[in-house]
Parts: structure tokens; C-alpha cells; sequence
């Protein structure tokens, strides 16, 4: 089946609310991420000058309370300019005043929004057009700029961990890294927020990965894929952690604290605990705009991702009657100028506790949880894992580790309901900043956002049963996957190539019945919880594994 986000739960039509889930948050996600590239780019430009706007005070943006240099040792020899510890405590840092003052333009809140900082709008506008030009014409034009986008920080992080190793104090950050706190394991918020991550990074949930791999050959080793996906990401996250404390241990013995009190999350680790760290180092421009671009490209790359998987999604949901020349081209850019508009929100003096809505609400880990379950005990349990396990098989030539039915059928989902739950009972309204707190009517704006996806799914449901004739079992039927390439969805926009070159050589000309059989398999059995075919697929001879009927491969 190739099909975006909505249309691939055509499986299970009753759960497609799943799709339409997706695609909500999604949307989100594309409409506040672009923000952080917005501010890398700004911090980008304002990079090429011989000194640091962030690393000095005496700027219009600076308070009378801006201090350059701040040592506790400093308070531990009484005074500093003639000004008592407790004097000191009040004083605020140069690249916080810059990040604060400067870029943000802080407010006294999100029922204060001010005006535009039209700085960052024109970087956001310009983010804009920049992923615009990348995504319009589809993954081959997105494939090409993927190409540098996705190795050069890899060169960048080398450079900048070869630098950071040669910084008094790196050898404690990374030490600090490496050390574990098991105590913290006891704390539900560690595991909620571990869970959050891993599903945000790995794009889980968000239909994005589905969009991109309907655009794959039918006979692509997806298996393979995902895992060697799980270990450059993960592997990358792991390195990029080497580079970030041997730069926080730095900053830590240069300013006499423990590492602890300089380690930032979120924004805050890239605009302000990197910022004060390269203004501590020499060549200190260079390191920044190293930083910066970086920061630029791994942000471009997310953010075509989600373009690529919403425009997907959306076009999949018009019918081939409706189509036009340029409407892909045309699409792009209303998404692209409709997310732009929400963003003005996000540059004015009060944009921030928007973003801060956006993003702590609309992609949390309330609705990343709630959306993997779901796709977890429908895939497994009403679909069929059996049944799934053969269609991965009929692409692929062979069944995937049971590990993968056990994951699917009970590790994942109870893991993900469980840091879901925790989430719920634990659960703290939004605080910016530990001072700001949001209004009600904020809040009740978050969980609107957090919702508008999660209602999503019993929503549909509830709809398709009202308006469906015939017995509820019948309407919850699954439909089985299509298993020929030659006959992919009708109106399918995602064929990069013609059905043909899809199968083997020898099937394609007909002679060899063995392959023949492996892409287009007898018709199901239409058994819930059995495996699709009345015989395996793969290679001949028999199969172990419940629930999926014989063990011979399709004749």
C-alpha cells in the first residue's frame, strides 16, 4: 500500500482517525519547530563580527544589572566592584539580556504580546522560502539537499568535539555525561521525559515516516531500514552528548560552579548555555557560526520531514478527478504561507509563551503516547500482528524478528500507556521559565491544542459507527493489504517509478512461478488475529510463530 498518513489506515478503516491524528500534530509540530530555526539563523548572522553582541553589556538592550563576569569565588572574596553577594545574585548575564531582551523581546506574559520583532520575521520568512524551494518538488529534489543537510553536522560535531576535548574541564563534563545517577530512576518525570524524547526524535506517531516510505520501492527492506534508523540515531544523540558536556564542563571550571548549575535543556541550551561558552573560548566568532549552521542544517532537516509528511498526507486526500497541474507546487506554498501566519504570533514580545504552548502541548508526550498506543493495539490486535508480520513478509522475502509481534502486542503499548498515565497523575500546568505562570485561559488554549489530535481517534470512530450499515463486526473489519505492486491505490501519487521495474526480473516476464507467488499471494482468509494468507510466505518449509495458520511459503 502506498499511501501517506491517513490513507495507509485504510487497513482499518475504522481507526483512520489515527491518520487524521497524525496529520494534526504534524501540523503542529511544523508550525512552532521552524521557530528554532528562525533564532539559529538570527544567532547565525549576528555570528560574523570580531565580538560576540552576547558577550559584552553596554549594548541598547542591556539593563543596568548586565554583568559581564560572574565567579562565586568571586562572591567568596566578598565584594566584586563594590557590590555585596546578595547584590550579585540580582545581576543578569550578557547573553541571557541578548537572548531575553534582544531576540525575544520578553514580555510580562502571553496576555501581553506586544508588537513584531521584525528581525526574526524577516529570518523566519526567509526559513520559509528556504524550506519551501526544498520540498515543492517532492523527495527527489528533498533527497538531493538531504545530501548535505544530513552529513555535514556530522563534520561539524567532529570539529567541535576535537575543540572542546582541548578545554580545561571538558574531561569533568564528559565524566558527569558518562556517570549515572540511578536515583534518578525513581523519579516518574526521568521516564516521562525519556519517553517524550525517544518518541519525538524517532518521529513516532507523527505519520511522517509513513509519507516518506510510501515513496519506496515495494520491495524495499523497510525491516533493515528501521533498524539501522535506530542506531544512527541513537548513535548520533550519543556522540553529540560528548560534545555538549566536554563545552558544559568548560564552562563549569571557568566560572567555579558545579556542571550542574550551567546545563541548560530545550532553548536554553542552545541560546544561552552555548553562547556563554563560546564567548569564554578564543576565535570565539568562528565557534559560533560553526554551532549556528549546524543548528540551521539539523533544523532544516526535521522540518522537511514534517512539510514532506503533512503534503502527503493531504494531497492523498484528493481524488484523482480533483487533480491539476502544479498542485503540489501550489499546496506546498499554502501550507508554507498558512504556518508562516500562525508564526507571527511566536515573533512578537509575547511569542515565546505561544511557543511554549505549542510546544509543551500540541507534540507533548501526552499525544505522542496516546497516538503509539493506538497504533500499537490496532495494528496488533485488530489488524492482526500475524497478519502484518506476513505483509512485511511478502515485501520483504522473510518475517521479522518475533521480538517485533511482542513489541507490537505488548511491550510497547503497555509502556507507552503506563509513561501516559504517569503523565496524566503527574501532571504540572506549563511554567515558563519557573516564574511565568499561565493563565487559565492559556492553559485551557494548551490542552485545546493537545485534544484537537487526541479526540481524533475515538471522534472518527464514533462517526464511521453512526453512519455505517450492518453489525458492528463487520463495519470493524479489517481490509487486508493489497499485496501487488502492479496494482497500487487508485489516484496514488507516490509511485516514483512504473509498476513493472517493481518486480523481479523473472516474475515480470513470467517464467518464474516462485517469485510470482511472493508479490501476488492468494486472496486471505479474512480471519482476524490469523495470519493473512492460509500459508506463510518466504522461503519454503515450515514456520514457527502462533496465530498465522500453515507453514509452507505461497505455492
Amino acid at each position: 500500500m502506498k499511501a501517506g498518513s491517513i490513507n495507509v489506515w485504510n487497513i482499518c478503516p475504522l481507526f483512520k482517525g489515527l491518520g487524521y491524528a497524525s496529520m494534526v500534530i504534524v501540523f503542529y509540530c511544523n508550525t512552532y519547530y521552524i521557530m528554532v530555526l528562525a533564532w539559529g539563523f538570527y544567532y547565525l548572522v549576528k555570528s560574523f563580527t570580531t565580538t560576540l553582541p552576547w558577550a559584552t553589556c553596554g549594548h541598547t538592550w542591556n539593563t543596568p544589572d548586565c554583568v559581564e563576569i560572574f565567579r562565586h569565588e568571586d562572591c567568596a572574596n566578598a565584594t566584586l566592584a563594590n557590590l555585596t553577594c546578595d547584590q550579585l545574585a540580582d545581576r543578569r548575564s550578557p547573553v541571557i539580556e541578548f537572548w531575553e531582551n534582544k531576540v525575544l523581546r520578553l514580555s510580562g506574559g502571553l496576555e501581553a504580546p506586544g508588537a513584531l520583532n521584525w528581525e526574526v520575521t524577516l529570518r523566519l520568512l526567509a526559513c520559509w522560502v528556504l524550506v519551501y524551494f526544498c520540498v515543492w518538488k517532492g523527495v527527489k529534489s528533498t533527497g538531493k539537499v538531504v545530501y548535505f543537510t544530513a552529513t555535514f553536522p556530522y563534520v561539524v560535531l567532529v570539529v567541535l568535539l576535537v575543540r572542546g576535548a582541548l578545554l580545561p574541564g571538558a574531561l569533568d563534563g564528559i565524566i558527569y555525561y558518562l556517570k549515572p545517577d540511578w536515583s534518578k530512576l525513581a523519579s516518574p518525570q526521568v521516564w516521562i521525559d525519556a519517553g517524550t524524547q525517544i518518541f519525538f526524535s524517532y518521529a513516532i506517531g507523527l505519520g511522517a515516516l509513513t509519507a516518506l516510505g510510501s515513496y519506496n520501492r515495494f520491495n524495499n527492506n523497510c525491516y533493515k531500514d528501521a533498524i539501522i534508523l535506530a542506531l544512527i540515531n541513537s548513535g548520533t544523540s550519543f556522540f553529540a552528548g560528548f560534545v555538549v558536556f566536554s563545552i558544559l564542563g568548560f564552562m563549569a571550571t571557568e566560572q567555579g560552579v558545579h556542571i550542574s548549575k550551567v546545563a541548560e535543556s530545550g532553548p536554553g541550551l542552545a541560546f544561552i548555555a552555548y553562547p556563554r561558552a563560546v564567548t569564554l573560548m578564543p576565535v570565539a566568532p568562528l565557534w559560533a557560526a560553526l554551532f549556528f549552521f549546524m543548528l540551521l542544517l539539523l533544523g532544516l532537516d526535521s522540518q522537511f520531514v514534517g512539510v514532506e509528511g503533512f503534503i502527503t498526507g493531504l494531497l492523498d486526500l484528493l481524488p484523482a478527478s480533483y487533480y491539476f497541474r502544479f498542485q503540489r507546487e501550489i499546496s506546498v506554498a499554502l501550507c508554507c504561507a498558512l504556518c508562516f501566519v500562525i508564526d507571527l504570533s511566536m515573533v512578537t514580545d509575547g511569542g515565546m509563551y505561544v511557543f511554549q504552548l505549542f510546544d509543551y502541548y500540541s507534540a507533548s508526550g501526552t499525544t505522542l503516547l496516546w497516538q503509539a498506543f493506538w497504533e500499537c493495539v490496532v495494528i496488533a490486535w485488530v489488524y492482526g500482528a500475524d497478519r502484518f508480520m506476513d505483509d512485511v513478509a511478502c515485501m520483504i522475502g522473510y518475517r521479522p524478528c518475533p521480538w517485533m509481534k511482542w513489541c507490537w502486542s505488548f511491550f510497547t503499548p503497555l509502556v507507552c500507556m503506563g509513561i501516559f498515565i504517569f503523565n496524566t497523575v503527574y501532571y504540572k500546568p506549563l511554567v515558563y521559565n519557573n516564574t511565568y505562570v499561565y493563565p487559565w485561559w492559556g492553559e485551557a488554549v494548551g490542552w485545546g491544542f493537545a485534544l484537537s489530535s487526541m479526540l481524533c481517534v475515538p471522534l472518527h470512530l464514533l462517526g464511521r459507527l453512526l453512519r455505517a450499515k450492518g453489525t458492528v463486526a463487520e463495519v470493524s473489519s479489517p481490509r487486508p493489504v493489497s499485496r501487488t505492486p502492479s496494482h497500487p491505490p487508485v489516484g496514488s501519487r507516490h509511485d516514483l517509478q512504473s509498476a513493472l521495474p517493481l518486480l523481479p526480473p523473472a516474475a515480470a516476464a513470467g517464467t518464474d512461478r516462485r517469485a510470482r507467488s511472493l508479490w501476488a499471494c492468494p486472496e486471505p482468509l479474512g480471519q482476524l488475529g490469523r495470519g493473512v494468507y492460509g500459508r506463510r510466505v518466504g522461503p519454503p518449509g515450515p514456520r514457527s510463530g502462533g496465530g498465522g495458520g500453515g507453514g509452507e511459503a505461497c505455492p
